[in-house]
């Protein structure tokens, strides 16, 4: 089997469109309320005398461990200061942001009427990767200093991979990935195409509830990974049979194709132009195509047995 070398285009094909105009739905008399608070505003502007009103405004930030002087260190210095300022630069204006975060909570609502939109806080982490978002059903908290664009100078000693999506247009993306990881149950089947399914519906859930949102911001590849994805399904499928991987429970599969990488690990000369996560990809594919054979709700394929959405599937790689 080979894969085939290609240019940095990527085409949106016919598929794409159809999920757009499938999701595209009129949330507009959905009800919504929800507040956003600043507290890297709050914080970083904030003097001695208004740490008191500080700590009781924000509790949960402020554990008796911390002492005041180490909170008005931290304040005034000088990298954390002006790491502020450069998140000011893009974030001081939070409008577009809370536009996003609004017609996010309305399609989520839209699908799920129980849902409650969290209390969303903003601060700085000094750009901790692993807490990008951090979502526990009442309140939502975004690292702002994580979406300054990948192209600048704080991330440039970290990997392409991962500076990729340290973009304003990812932020919406982790806010609604942490959402959705809260609303799909945990599977007990281990096999490898149950994993990339599991996977796979929880793309889908960002289809539904982020309609208007390409599948290059969604997916998080650059355009040149997304395009040897879409270039080279049917060969990467034919690869995952041939190696009879599908109904394997090696865990090493995790790392090679599920797990954010520079690039998914075939064991081949070409390897360094595929995406990390190749299996998150066709997993979603596979979902797709179940949803367009399948007259089911949301809520249905949230619950659908991943091995039962497989067999149902008809799943067919693109040529």
């Amino acid at each position: 089997m080979r894969f085939f070398l290609i240019g940095l285009m990527v085409l949106f094909g016919f598929s794409a469109c159809t999920e757009t105009k499938k999701h595209k739905i009129d949330v507009s008399k959905v009800n919504i309320d929800f507040t956003i608070e600043r507290f890297e505003e709050d914080f970083y502007m904030a003097t001695e005398s208004q740490l008191p009103d500080l700590k009781e405004k924000y509790p949960y930030f402020f554990p008796p461990q911390i002492t005041d002087s180490v909170s008005l260190a931290k304040i005034y210095n000088k990298d954390e200061q002006e790491l502020f300022a450069e998140t000011q630069k893009i974030y001081k204006d939070f409008t577009e942001y809370k536009l996003q975060l609004t017609n996010l909570f309305k399609h989520i609502k839209y699908y799920k009427p129980k849902f409650r939109a969290p209390k969303v806080i903003t601060m700085l982490t000094n750009i901790d990767y692993a807490s990008r978002v951090i979502y526990a059903d009442s309140l939502l908290i975004v690292s702002l200093d994580v979406y300054l664009g990948k192209n600048h100078p704080f991330y440039k000693d970290y990997p392409k991979y991962i500076k990729e999506n340290n973009s304003k247009e990812h932020l919406i993306i982790d806010v609604a990935t942490e959402i959705v990881k809260k609303q799909i149950p945990p599977s007990n089947n281990r096999s490898f195409v149950n994993k990339m399914i599991f996977e796979g519906k929880k793309m889908y859930l960002l289809d539904a509830y982020l309609p208007l949102v390409s599948d290059k911001e969604k997916i998080g590849f650059a355009e040149d990974k997304l395009a040897w994805a879409k270039a080279n399904e049917e060969q990467i499928w034919s690869y995952f049979v041939e190696k009879n991987l599908l109904f394997s429970t090696d865990t090493k599969l995790n790392s090679r194709f599920l797990d954010v990488a520079p690039f998914s690990k075939f064991y081949m000369e070409q390897d360094n132009l595929s995406p990390g996560r190749i299996g998150v990809w066709v997993g979603w594919q596979i979902v797709r195509s179940y949803m367009q054979h399948n007259d089911v709700s949301l809520q249905e394929l949230i619950n659908t047995n991943e091995l039962d959405l497989y067999k149902k599937s008809k799943y067919k790689p693109k040529r």
